[in-house]
């Protein structure tokens, strides 16, 4: 009998997680196309100064000494080990080189350029039941960013059916729940939460045509990897971490993954732009730019102006309102209820204009 009982506990360990199943919203073909002609140069305009080139120097080297000084004095905020502060700058610098590639970004009009079946609004539907999935599997914030990334990538080189969309957005957040969490969950869980519309053959075949898109490299920096860093920055010389700050910063990102013409704005620019809408919400008054948060960022609030204000119609609900995963979410107490929070309708122009020392 003790046997039986130890078979049958091992049996049981092996058997995946009873789970809700979340559904997926309807697939509709009623996108507004954006006919945007942004191309892969214009996006990394405002980075050419910051990265240095094959046979230059390092940018933190040519950094004047105050600009330096100014960037340890925020990297010494930070108690989180995790930051690395004794090398965070190379770190950080060597992020904004990787995002910069062109291999590592996705068309930003892969959909009017490549795709025949999958629009806009499918996109964005498939994004919104993913945040519902990931909270339902409780995984990471950095696997739901590398999991909407995997994603672009591969529907900018591959053409896809629409009823294969669903399958492609499993099978990426498998490979990044794989990457990212120690427990990822099985790939039969999550054939499960797609109510068994696609067998575990399928989701693996899909996971591996998925890592031949990426080339087997997955660890690309996503606007979570900025944003830790300009959290700390925006937190002016506060003992205590401002989580409300925190929460609204993460809030917003996420907003953004919603938004398909957010793929033109490399993942730095848009954690800048996030951190420039917080603490323009939170303290619609003040200026919500300073000459620290652009020696860190690299940015000048008039760089900012086209994705803030992108950020700010979503915050609003004048883009994606129909989509409430991400507000649901928010809404919780754990997150300090961020989503109720709102910002003035319009922002002054005057926020934009470039800072005096």
């Amino acid at each position: 009998m003790a046997k039986k009982r130890a078979m049958e506990a091992i049996e049981s360990q092996l058997q995946p997680t009873k789970r809700n199943r979340v559904v997926l919203g309807e697939l509709s073909n009623n996108a507004v196309v954006d006919d945007s002609e942004t191309t892969i140069s214009d996006l990394v305009k405002i980075q050419k100064q910051k990265c240095r080139s094959k046979k230059g120097k390092k940018a933190v080297k040519a950094a004047p000494e105050t600009q330096q000084l100014v960037v340890e004095k925020i990297d010494e905020k930070s108690s989180d080990p995790q930051m690395c502060e004794e090398y965070v700058s190379d770190v950080y610098e060597y992020l904004h080189m990787m995002e910069i590639e062109t291999q590592r970004r996705p068309i930003p009009e892969y959909i009017e350029k490549v795709q025949k079946d999958v629009t806009v609004n499918m996109r964005s539907i498939l994004v919104d039941w993913l945040v519902e999935v990931a909270e339902e599997y409780k995984l990471l914030s950095d696997t739901l960013y590398l999991t909407i990334s995997y994603i672009d990538k591969f529907l900018s080189i591959n053409p896809l059916n629409r009823q294969k969309l669903q399958l492609l957005g499993v099978s990426s957040m498998l490979i990044a729940a794989k990457y990212e969490e120690i427990s990822p969950p099985h790939t039969e869980e999550f054939c499960y939460i797609t109510d068994n519309t696609y067998t575990k053959q399928e989701v693996v075949k899909m996971e591996a045509d998925v890592l031949k898109a990426l080339n087997f490299e997955m660890g690309n920096p996503t606007v979570k990897s900025f944003l830790r860093r300009f959290t700390i920055a925006s937190q002016e010389n506060q003992e205590k971490p401002n989580l409300q700050m925190e929460f609204l910063n993460y809030y917003l990102a996420e907003l953004s993954l919603l938004e398909y013409t957010c793929l033109k704005f490399l993942p730095s620019m848009i954690a800048a732009s996030v951190t420039f809408l917080s603490r323009f919400t939170l303290k619609p008054r003040s200026h919500p730019w300073n000459s620290d948060l652009e020696k860190l960022s690299g940015y000048k609030p008039s760089d900012l102006k086209e994705c803030v204000e992108i950020l700010h119609d979503l915050q609003s609900s004048k883009k994606a309102g129909n989509l409430l995963a991400v507000r649901e979410k928010y809404k919780q107490h754990k997150f300090k209820c961020v989503s109720k929070l709102s910002s003035p309708s319009v922002i002054p122009d005057s926020f934009f204009d470039d800072i005096r020392e």
